[in-house]
């Protein structure tokens, strides 16, 4: 005849559990358990941070706000300039312009973020594409929103869509 010891997790008294932190070995039931890299660990000994990277704070966040107002008044003022009447039969090359131009932002973004990423990053992207496309519209037509505009609505999706994804 065995007898069997049970086992209950320390957070969660009424779940049976075999299952150990791999540090401090306290008993720990699924619910509980958080995986990391090295093993199952409790909550206390996990201490789960996010990378650096994704730490945007002081400096470098009015770096990437700056540079996303620059480049966004710059882009919005060379695209009233060379494309007033819009895109036009360029139309199905708005793809390949649009990943270039959203390529672009995310690198001079993460440039002058000092290699940050994330949801802040991100976000500035955004806008400053958004600028642009606002920028352009004062310029050419005094409105902030061209109605019948499809194909620069259109750029404007494909670069931010790409400068979002960039920049995770």
């Amino acid at each position: 005849m065995t007898t069997e010891t049970v086992h209950y997790c320390a957070t969660h008294p009424n779940v049976e559990t075999e299952l150990r932190c791999g540090k401090c070995e306290k008993l720990i039931c699924p619910r509980c358990m958080v995986p990391t890299p090295v093993g199952a660990r409790c909550r206390a000994c996990a201490q789960m941070r996010r990378p650096p990277m994704y730490t945007v704070r002081g400096t470098a966040l009015v770096r990437i706000a700056g540079a996303a107002l620059l480049i966004g008044v710059a882009v919005g003022v060379l695209w009233a300039l060379l494309l007033p009447g819009g895109f036009g039969l360029l139309g199905f090359f708005l793809i390949f312009a649009g990943m270039f131009a959203g390529y672009g932002m995310a690198n001079y973004l993460d440039w002058a973020g000092g290699r940050k990423r994330g949801p802040v990053v991100q976000g500035a992207a955004v806008a400053g594409v958004v600028l642009a496309y606002l920028v352009r519209n004062l310029l050419v037509a005094g409105t902030p929103v061209v109605a019948g505009d499809i194909w620069s609505m259109i750029f404007v999706g494909i670069t931010a869509a790409v400068a979002w994804n960039r920049l995770r």
